[in-house]
């Protein structure tokens, strides 16, 4: 974990309130991985807290996230333009690790939690393993990165809520529906609580012991643990940061 000013590369709108930033890297920073995060500073000194926002590719100098434009903060950062600078700290957090034996691999994402599934379909291309993609957006103007799951998926279905684009239904129900023909050794998700509540409950209830990692959404502060902002609780009556601890635990460590 450094501490790091970066240039803008690129700074665009992907899908509506969904913008696309690409920085490049001052020197080489270790650990990069998918599924870990960076915070970002918005450019701006009267916003003193940086922005957490999930890695979606990396090289060995330039780093890709996207982000939704929601507040105040990430308005700012949407009118930065290619050539200026921000401080970064990265990389956070744990990210997700596939192990020698996960062959198959489903992934289950909703809104910007499809993010953290793009750097991962692009971290492990190429090992032979089977992506099995399963995305959810509110309508057709959020859907973005369609592309990207196509060609990276032996199966991808982008879905929305309200059917404007693919089917009417959400992440997990399309995961569910579609398990027997997925077959994945492990699933890995991101995307918001109800989202992966929905995912927990739905395993449990199938008797479906395949491991499971999910990613949480939490708000932070400081981004390495201080703060205790971002806490959530686990089964066993403890607590974890999701900064320092995670964002990514095994689902059935965390209380969602």
């Amino acid at each position: 974990m450094k501490e790091v000013r970066v240039r803008i590369l690129e700074n665009m709108p992907i899908a509506a309130g969904i913008n696309r930033l690409r920085f490049a890297l001052p020197e080489k920073v270790e650990g990069l991985r998918c599924g870990r995060f960076v915070n970002l500073s918005v450019g701006d000194g009267a916003h003193l807290l940086r922005r957490p926002i999930a890695i979606c590719e990396h090289t060995g100098d330039t780093v890709t996230v996207c982000y939704q434009i929601k507040g105040a903060g990430t308005r700012l950062l949407s009118a930065r333009k290619a050539g200026e600078e921000l401080t970064c700290v990265l990389p956070l957090g744990n990210g997700f690790v596939l192990k020698e034996d996960e062959h198959r691999v489903a992934l289950v994402g909703g809104g910007v939690g499809v993010f953290p599934m793009i750097s991962v379909l692009k971290e492990y291309a190429g090992t032979g393993r089977v992506f099995c993609s399963y995305m959810g957006f509110r309508t057709k103007a959020a859907v973005c990165c369609e592309d990207i799951f196509r060609d990276g998926s032996a199966r991808a279905k982008l879905v929305t809520d309200d059917g404007s684009f693919g089917e009417k239904t959400n992440a997990v129900a399309a995961f569910f529906a579609d398990l027997e023909n997925a077959k994945p050794d492990v699933i890995l998700s991101c995307g918001p609580l109800p989202m992966l509540r929905a995912l927990k409950s739905g395993l449990a209830e199938r008797g479906v012991k395949i491991p499971c990692y999910v990613s949480l959404e939490e708000r932070m502060g400081c981004g390495v643990g201080a703060c205790l902002v971002c806490v959530c609780d686990l089964e066993n009556g403890a607590r974890a940061r999701v900064c320092k601890d995670g964002p990514v635990f095994a689902i059935g460590e965390v209380d969602l």
